[in-house]
C-alpha cells in the first residue's frame, strides 16, 4: 500500500447498525449510503478506504454479532464495487471482530485500538493488550495477509496509567509485538495530529507510520515526510464534520494536495 507511493486511506462512516441507539435505517439503506460514499471517494482519487462504524456512539468494548454481520453486508458490497484496498475498524477496541469481517471482505487491513499497554478511553477501561489474542486469531483463522494498524496513545483516551512509558517505547513495544503499522493522532477525531508525535514514531520504528486525525491541505506539509500513510474522514464531510455528508470540493482538494507532493 505504501510502495512506491505514500496512501491516502479514506474513511467510510457506515450508518448507524441494527441494535444501536441511533439505528434507524434498514441494511438495504446502509449498504446504499455506504456503497455510494465509497463509489465517491474512490472515484475522486483515494487510494485505499476503511469502514468504520463511527455512528454507533455511545460505544461498548464488546460488539454483538449483529453487527459484525451488518458490517460484513457493508464490506461485501464495497469490496465488489471498489477495487482500492479496504480497511475495517470496529468501535471499541472491536478488534478481533474487524479482524473477521475483514477476512469475509477480502480486506487487506484492520485498524487496531489498545494493541498494547492498558488505557482508559471514553467507553472504559482497556485493561488488556489486544496483541496477543489478536496475532493468534489472525493466525487461527489464516488471515496472515491482513496487516495491523495499530493506534498508539489511542485518542479519545487517557494515559496517565502509562504515562512513564513514553511515545517511543510505545512504538517500539507495538512493533515488537508484531503490528504492521503504527497510527499516530490527535487527542480527538479531526483533531490534528502533532507534527513532532510523527517524527519522534518515524525515528523509534522500521514499521510505516499513518498519520491518524486531523489531516488537511494546510498541515499536511507538517508529517508528509515522517508518514507512509494519511487517514482521513472528517475534512472530506461538509464543514469538516464527521457526521456530514461528504463535500466532493473538500475531497479533491486533498486529493489534489497529495499528488503534488508526490509528483514534487
Amino acid at each position: 500500500m505504501f510502495r512506491p507511493q505514500k496512501s491516502l486511506i479514506a474513511m467510510v462512516h457506515v450508518g448507524p447498525l441494527p441494535g444501536t441507539p441511533a439505528w434507524r435505517d434498514n441494511m438495504t439503506t446502509l449498504i446504499r449510503r455506504a456503497t455510494d460514499e465509497a463509489r465517491l471517494l474512490s472515484d475522486e482519487g483515494a487510494d485505499a478506504l476503511m469502514i468504520e462504524n463511527m455512528y454507533d456512539r455511545p460505544y461498548i468494548t464488546r460488539v454483538g454479532p449483529e453487527v459484525v454481520a451488518a458490517m460484513t453486508a457493508i464490506g461485501r458490497a464495497i469490496r465488489e464495487m471498489v477495487r482500492v484496498p479496504l480497511g475495517v475498524q470496529i468501535l471499541a477496541a472491536g478488534n478481533t471482530e474487524a479482524l473477521a469481517v475483514a477476512s469475509a471482505c477480502e480486506a487487506s487491513f484492520v485498524r487496531v485500538e489498545g494493541f498494547v499497554y492498558a488505557q482508559i478511553a471514553d467507553e472504559g477501561l482497556m485493561p488488556e493488550a489486544a496483541a496477543g489474542q489478536l496475532l493468534r486469531y489472525r493466525r487461527q483463522i489464516g488471515a496472515d495477509d491482513i496487516a495491523l494498524f495499530a493506534d498508539i496513545k489511542k485518542k479519545h483516551a487517557s494515559h496517565a496509567i502509562t504515562n512513564d512509558v513514553d511515545l517511543s517505547e510505545t512504538a517500539k513495544s507495538a512493533e515488537f509485538f508484531g503490528a504492521d503499522g503504527l497510527v499516530v493522532t490527535g487527542m480527538g477525531t479531526g483533531r490534528p495530529t502533532a507534527p513532532e508525535d510523527v517524527r519522534t514514531v518515524r525515528k523509534s520504528v522500521d514499521l510505516p507510520v499513518l498519520v491518524g486525525s486531523g489531516v488537511t491541505p494546510d498541515n499536511l506539509d507538517s508529517v508528509w515526510s515522517d508518514a507512509e500513510g494519511f487517514i482521513v474522514g472528517s475534512y472530506f464531510k461538509h464543514g469538516g464534520h464527521w457526521s456530514n455528508p461528504p463535500d466532493p470540493q473538500r475531497i479533491r482538494k486533498l486529493v489534489a494536495a497529495v499528488r503534488q507532493r508526490r509528483d514534487a
